[in-house]
């Protein structure tokens, strides 16, 4: 299957209708164009190929009363929070992965600080099934799931439904399209398709979910040369490419980085003072 659309991306008479096609622009251009304040933005990645980078030029370019949607929020979405860029958090799991909580996360949930943050929470499964309901074009998704947990009574994107077939008692998620969706990738081609491999999360499914989307990439090539297990998104499912090696650290991209474990360590003691947190932004994010 990975061979098939590899070739079909490569060969626009594979889709007989018209569709767009991504660009490829400038981080900066593409964030501007994307990025609005109010928007409900998801950055997706599973433990590697996390868009920091992007991230970054979010913050950078100052957006506020962002619903920040990810399965797992770690230091990229601490980050957001701290600068004051979210308003609310869906989510299914927050932390600094191997190391503890995330300090601008609770300071935003128990003081309000730089903002009060809102909070959805849902399970692994839950977060995962609604990203495919909006990728498939469907209004809910069903699964076993949520029995007894009172996120059932804290959460509207969550209720039961009698299955019509065998009487059975289902949960059902309301399908995530958000209005921007941002992974990173590996590479991409000078067309716009991307091809990513490794440990994937719902990267594919964020994109099909989402109005708009941007992929930003480790490096262009001049052809996709299939891989096995990876993904392939294809030019007209993406709004923008952008290329921005290393975008993906202190998380890792693999076969072009490694993790830097020291950075998440060291994240612990930054984050945990107001001033230390905004003089290492100011240092290393609004300074770069």
């Amino acid at each position: 299957m990975v061979f098939v659309l590899s070739t079909m991306v490569r060969n626009s008479n594979a889709f007989p209708f018209p569709r767009r096609t991504a660009e490829i622009v400038p981080l900066a251009a593409a964030i501007a164009e994307l990025v609005r304040d109010g928007d409900t933005v998801a950055l997706e990645g599973f433990t590697h190929l996390i868009p920091f980078g992007a991230g970054h030029e979010i913050v950078r370019q100052g957006r506020r009363d962002l619903t920040l949607v990810r399965m797992t929020p770690d230091v990229i979405y601490d980050q957001l929070i701290g600068m004051g860029c979210a308003r609310r958090l869906v989510f299914s799991w927050g932390g600094n992965p191997g190391v503890g909580s995330l300090h601008r996360f609770r300071d935003a949930v128990e003081h309000g600080w730089p903002v009060p943050l809102e909070l959805e929470e849902h399970s692994h499964a839950g977060m995962a099934n609604r990203y495919a309901a909006g990728a498939s074009g469907l209004p809910f998704a069903v699964l076993r799931g949520y029995a007894g947990s009172d996120l059932v009574r804290e959460t509207d994107s969550i209720r039961t439904i009698e299955c019509p077939f065998t009487g059975e008692t289902l949960a059902a998620v309301s399908a995530l399209n958000p209005d921007v969706a941002v992974i990173h990738a590996q590479q991409a081609d000078r067309a716009g398709n991307v091809q990513l491999w490794g440990i994937s999360g719902v990267q594919k499914e964020a994109v099909l979910a989402a109005t708009r989307s941007l992929v930003t990439v480790e490096e262009l090539v001049d052809e996709l040369e299939p891989r096995p297990g990876s993904v392939v998104l294809p030019a007209w499912a993406i709004d923008f490419v952008a290329l921005v090696p290393g975008g993906a650290q202190p998380s890792y991209a693999h076969g072009y980085s490694e993790r830097d474990n020291d950075f998440y360590v060291a994240w612990d003691a930054i984050s945990r003072d107001r001033d230390s947190f905004r003089a290492w932004m100011e240092a290393h994010v609004l300074g770069a």
